[in-house]
């Protein structure tokens, strides 16, 4: 059976590498500009499931990700840890001094900045996509203009690498989620990871007690990010990841949590995925 997948970015994407090393090979891909347009494919049924960065480890926690799963109630079913090779790439034939201005998607433009530092007379231009931008440069014959991207993007539209490996940090890392509606597809005995929201009354102590809880069950937290409630000035949404050996131990911090929480919800439960070197 084929299973369709909607990824941020078109083919020769980062997303697009991640679907080849996490899925076998009956899918077909969903090309999606944008992660409201990802989102809005595995909503209507169109894609079974969607594959969206999260975070990465120049740049942290793409948070507006998770607010979208939480909006439209979807479920992190898995994950994949990316390493991230970010090559300058443009016209063949164009050499560094040609180029004016270069276009990639805001984090690749962030996780190189070390890089670009070096040219203050370059322009840089925050694009929707790495391999995208690659593949207008070759379809418009854009001179002055370099893209940001992956050694595939490069390879599949034809254009020259006029400087590897440029990302800041060569150990630099994206991990990515595998989303679905529902959030029925790992076995209990494989769930060792979580992702959790919940908000508290704003009270001093609260998250503290929080915390403490996690500890006394056992709980190893990865990640903790808050985010303001717009419409409720003063209170915050705390994103969580944890992860842990037993289910049981992360069934009793749930249960606790519930209590605890004036709103909790789980985004996930599935299985850590994370390289043993970046423990």
């Amino acid at each position: 059976m084929i299973t369709k997948i909607a990824i941020q970015g078109i083919l020769g994407s980062f997303h697009h590498q991640v679907v080849n090393e996490y899925f076998d090979a009956n899918v077909t891909i969903d090309e999606c500009l944008s992660f409201d347009e990802l989102i809005d494919s595995l909503k209507s049924g169109k894609t079974d499931q969607a594959v969206m960065a999260i975070e990465n480890s120049i740049a942290g926690p793409i948070i507006p990700n998770y607010a979208l799963i939480d909006k439209n109630n979807l479920h992190i079913i898995g994950e994949h840890y990316l390493s991230i090779h970010q090559n300058l790439m443009a016209l063949k034939g164009q050499k560094i001094e040609d180029i004016k201005e270069v276009h990639s998607h805001p984090m690749a433009l962030l996780q190189c900045m070390d890089y670009l530092k070096q040219f203050p007379d370059i322009k840089l231009v925050e694009d929707k996509d790495t391999a995208e931008t690659a593949r207008r440069i070759e379809k418009n014959q854009l001179k002055g203009i370099a893209a940001i991207g992956s050694k595939t993007a490069a390879e599949m539209y034809g254009l020259e690498i006029l400087a590897p490996e440029i990302q800041t940090i060569k150990n630099n890392m994206t991990r990515f989620v595998i989303i679905n509606r529902e959030n029925h597809f790992v076995p209990e005995n494989e769930i060792n990871r979580a992702s959790i929201k919940f908000e508290l009354d704003h009270k001093r102590g609260s998250l503290a007690a929080v915390l403490n809880v996690m500890s006394d069950c056992k709980l190893n937290l990865t990640k903790i990010q808050s985010l303001p409630k717009i419409e409720t000035p003063w209170k915050y949404s705390f994103f969580v990841d944890v992860t842990f050996e037993k289910y049981e131990d992360y069934t009793k911090a749930k249960s606790l949590l519930q209590i605890m929480a004036e709103y909790f919800k789980v985004l996930g439960e599935y299985k850590d995925t994370k390289p043993l070197s970046q423990s």
